[in-house]
């Protein structure tokens, strides 16, 4: 099986940090348990960033001893904005496509690359406009393609929890609460040649509006959203530092209940860790409540701030043979596509039976509703925007 990835940046490979990204390292781990040996090209868009992203994966090579058949495009012409061109359109065209740039350059890209007939993944948000989000499922299921987005979340054991506490134990669901917010280097350093064209709610958000629809099956009905921009602005970049988001959900009893989604990307630096995350599902039976930055473990060491690493999302650790694995929710979400493309190759699993069992273009259409009203709200001083679908 031929892999193409598309896009070289900090989630793909840590280009940029001293990390090595969620996608490389995941495709190394499913290289490591599998028996065939897969062609990867990794796609940029200039010949720097290709040389960076190269030596990224010198190094993940020798920490884990798996070496991959892996190349790096483009590799002798400075800039080439649409390199992934050439590939998908080659006569040794990849059987499977993993969409990791900016949020406004996924329906473009993910377009292609289905009309190329490859599968895809895509990082979320799918994309900003529900037209376009059905665009693409019908798209991709015209053409007999696995679209699916990558909503790791929902292989959290934390979600999973909830979910499981969701449809047994906790009653007509009456209201949720999300926190989450990330580090002002996110919007000002490392995503700062785009951050403008999104904002935390399309970027952070999602994960939370679609663990909603992943937990529950409901369907929104309205949502109502307001912003405060202060301090990216001062930094010339126009995009909210805070997005408070109210969404209305109707279950296939009737019950309604509502997400409130409180949201920035301006927290110090010396926050203990990336992202501060919880949230609160309350209904008539009880309540359930997951603080997902409180992993249990505190790192304290002179001449460094107070961190609180996760375990559970996408950490190397050390085995017997002195070698290092990837191991975590965000390695998970990415072998269980690469799996399924796979089964799909060889007959095992059927495209339509993973609509109810992963994350896909079309289990992303409710979604997407949801983020698109949020966006007119926010555009209207937050009057409430009806959904239909």
């Amino acid at each position: 099986m031929d892999i193409l990835l598309i896009g070289n940046g900090m989630y793909s490979t840590g280009r940029g940090t001293e990390e090595f990204g969620t996608i490389l390292p995941a495709i190394v781990e499913y290289q490591r348990s599998s028996k065939i040996n897969f062609n990867i090209t990794v796609a940029g868009t200039n010949e720097e960033h290709s040389i960076a992203a190269k030596d990224k994966y010198n190094q993940l090579s020798q920490l884990t001893g798996v070496n991959l058949n892996i190349s790096f495009y483009p590799n002798h012409v400075k800039t080439l904005p649409k390199s992934y061109l050439d590939i998908i359109n080659s006569d040794n065209k990849p059987q499977c496509a993993i969409i990791v740039v900016p949020d406004n350059l996924h329906y473009e890209i993910t377009k292609e690359c289905l009309k190329a007939g490859i599968h895809c993944l895509v990082v979320k948000p799918l994309v900003l406009s529900t037209t376009e989000a059905i665009e693409l499922t019908n798209l991709a299921e015209e053409n007999g393609l696995y679209g699916a987005v990558e909503y790791h979340k929902r292989w959290d054991k934390s979600n999973l929890i909830l979910k499981e506490s969701v449809e047994k134990d906790i009653g007509e669901l009456l209201y949720c609460i999300v926190e989450y917010s990330q580090r002002k280097s996110i919007p000002s350093k490392t995503f700062s040649q785009w951050s403008a064209n999104t904002n935390v709610l399309n970027y952070l958000g999602i994960h939370y509006i679609d663990i909603m629809y992943f937990i529950t099956k409901a369907t929104p009905k309205r949502v109502m959203a307001i912003g405060q921009t202060n301090w990216l602005k001062k930094k010339q970049i126009d995009t909210p530092d805070s997005i408070q988001c109210i969404v209305e959900w109707i279950n296939d009893n009737g019950g309604v209940f509502t997400q409130t989604l409180l949201l920035n990307w301006i927290d110090p630096e010396t926050s203990t860790s990336m992202s501060d995350q919880k949230i609160k599902i309350i209904g008539t039976n009880g309540r359930i409540e997951a603080d997902q930055k409180e992993r249990g473990i505190r790192v304290n060491i002179d001449n460094s701030h107070l961190a609180q690493p996760n375990p559970d999302f996408c950490r190397p650790y050390k085995n017997m043979d002195g070698l290092y694995s990837w191991r975590g929710y965000g390695i998970e979400s990415v072998v269980d596509f690469l799996s399924d493309v796979e089964n799909i190759k060889s007959g095992l699993t059927n495209i339509e039976d993973l609509n109810n069992k992963r994350p896909t273009f079309r289990d992303s259409i409710a979604v997407t509703s949801v983020l698109e009203a949020a966006n007119i709200s926010l555009n209207n001083n937050g009057e409430w925007v009806d959904i239909n679908i």
